[in-house]
């Protein structure tokens, strides 16, 4: 069985690279003044909070790894690691097991900021980043082609490569059947960190990777990949990991998933 890792991010603003940036805000030291200073000004000039993805600081990956030997769900690192700390982290994982990556929405939002801050701190990714000429299988088949399914973007494949066409995985998960979000969404990150709910924010993240497995789980049964026993035997796997895992969240999830 080749290893999945189903990987998402959870960001805020980079308070850091805002002042390298903005010469006005480089005698502030108050990280949120900054960041509210960046975000009322990107409100007024675009209509949206929403930074630019190289203005993003990665503060949780949250990870499902689904091998020969089970299913698991966890942040990467703990909850004071440093940036660097999580990114090495992630691509070690690649570096070692070569896994297929599944994602929803991480060409467009995932995998381009882990490039632009891995960048910014030096950080290596060589089996990451190989393009065939380590390895061969690499040439066709690598995580940087968007067509190539070392890495699949479900969201990017289910609407046929068309950005219209998108779906939230919140609604998609739940018209599956599944929980979907609990209690959070990625545009409530930056306030609930900035709160000191920083537990909170780690277990949204892993509540969305098990969403996303899921989802991808009922796409392999319709293209065939699973047989409707196997996928009961996949989604049963994963409910019953769930309840031997200790945490408020898994309770809620679990809870929401038998309403």
């Amino acid at each position: 069985m080749i290893p999945n890792l189903v990987f998402d991010l959870e960001t805020i603003p980079d308070a850091k690279a805002l002042r390298s940036l903005n010469s006005e805000w480089q005698a502030l030291d108050d990280d949120a003044q900054v960041i509210e200073l960046a975000l009322a000004a990107r409100r007024e000039s675009h209509g949206t909070e929403f930074l630019p993805l190289h203005l993003h600081k990665v503060v949780a990956i949250g990870c499902v790894f689904r091998d020969i030997n089970g299913f698991r769900v966890r942040c990467l690192g703990k909850e004071g690691d440093p940036e660097p700390v999580l990114l090495n982290s992630f691509f070690k994982t690649i570096e070692r097991y070569t896994p297929r990556l599944i994602s929803w929405n991480g060409s467009g939002f995932d995998l381009p900021v882990l490039h632009y801050r891995c960048l910014i701190h030096g950080i290596q990714a060589a089996r990451y980043w190989d393009l065939g000429d380590d390895d061969r299988d690499f040439k066709f088949n690598n995580y940087i082609g968007r067509y190539h399914l070392r890495h699949i973007d479900l969201m990017d494949l289910l609407a046929k490569y068309n950005p219209r066409a998108n779906a939230p995985l919140d609604d998609l998960a739940k018209l599956c059947g599944f929980p979907g979000k609990l209690g959070m969404d990625g545009s409530q990150v930056w306030k609930a960190w900035s709160e000191g709910r920083r537990a909170e924010v780690r277990a949204y993240c892993e509540t969305d990777v098990v969403n996303t497995w899921l989802v991808y789980s009922r796409f392999r049964l319709m293209r065939g990949e699973l047989d409707p026993q196997a996928y009961d035997d996949e989604i049963e796997l994963v409910r019953s990991s769930l309840e031997q895992i200790e945490g408020e969240q898994w309770r809620e999830y679990l809870d929401a998933w038998q309403a």
